[in-house]
Formats: structure tokens, C-alpha cells, sequence
């Protein structure tokens, strides 16, 4: 798969996430939130009011540090595709 073909894949799988209505799982929303942060290189520190929202997310970003931004958003995408297939 080429760079331009993964981008575009993984646009349409954070596309797919943003149009769903149904609440996620909270750890499945910590994982997609870690990998597309770091396959987006956004390194701005959590932003929740709650601050073990804010822990929790620190920690999710800290298991995806040695990822590379292309890794991310392969996980991201076989992230969002499994969950589609799988869910009830």
C-alpha cells in the first residue's frame, strides 16, 4: 500500500468513527484516540475537564510512543474495521 493509499484509507476510517452515533467502548475510544494522535503527529496534551479522563489518556499515549505514524494508522484503520465487523 502506498502513503497516498494508507492516508486515504485512514481518512476514511476517522471519517467512519466521526459518523457513528452509538457510543464505543471507552478502551476501544482510548485506543483510537492514542493512534490517531500519534498518526496525525498531534502532541498536544490531553484537554479534559476531568483530569483521570486526562490520565487515562496520557497513559494510552504513552503505550504508542515507539509506533511509527505509518503504524498508527494501519492499527487505526484494522482498529475501526474490526470493530465494524465484530459489534452487535
Amino acid at each position: 500500500m502506498t502513503s497516498e493509499e494508507l492516508d486515504i484509507e485512514f481518512r476514511d476510517a476517522v471519517e467512519r468513527i466521526n459518523n457513528f452515533t452509538e457510543p464505543f467502548p471507552a478502551d476501544l475510544l482510548l485506543r483510537l484516540y492514542a493512534y490517531y494522535k500519534k498518526a496525525t503527529n498531534d502532541y498536544g496534551r490531553p484537554s479534559s475537564r476531568k483530569p483521570i479522563i486526562n490520565a487515562f489518556k496520557t497513559n494510552a499515549l504513552f503505550q504508542v510512543k515507539d509506533v511509527t505514524q505509518d503504524e498508527a494508522k494501519r492499527i487505526y484503520i484494522d482498529l475501526v474495521n474490526n470493530y465494524f465487523l465484530y459489534r452487535k
